[in-house]
């Protein structure tokens, strides 16, 4: 069955940092744009970090900027969240989505995974 599963997710003090992982299961993520996406409690759902297919392209949303970091290792067929100076604001489920082809934004998504709770509280 093709899945995307996160994982990484966990509670952490502000300011603290988390590293979440998007691993794709019966699929490979080369050939797709890998998106990170977070919905907060009565809030809707946000995009947060878009990487392209390549990996040239990478851009966040500006809550984030400066803090987060997108990457991908295509050996290991994931994607990686580095969050780092983690704020209230933060705490959300974080999912992870992808799309197939090289794009410069994440919109339109194929595959979206179940998402990981991120808390950060002290």
């Amino acid at each position: 069955q093709l899945q995307l599963v996160e994982s990484g997710g966990g509670l952490v003090q502000p300011g603290g940092s988390l590293r979440l992982s998007c691993a794709a299961s019966a699929f490979t993520l080369d050939y797709y744009t890998i998106g990170w996406f977070r919905q907060a409690p009565g809030k809707e759902r946000e995009g947060v970090s878009c990487i392209s297919r390549s990996g040239s392209i990478t851009n966040y949303a500006d809550s984030v900027k400066g803090r987060f970091i997108i990457y991908r290792d295509n050996a290991k067929n994931t994607v990686y969240l580095q969050m780092n100076s983690l704020k209230y604001e933060d705490t959300a489920v974080y999912y992870c989505a992808a799309r197939l082809g090289d794009h410069n934004i994440c919109e339109d998504m194929d595959r979206w995974g179940k998402g990981t709770l991120v808390t950060v509280s002290s």
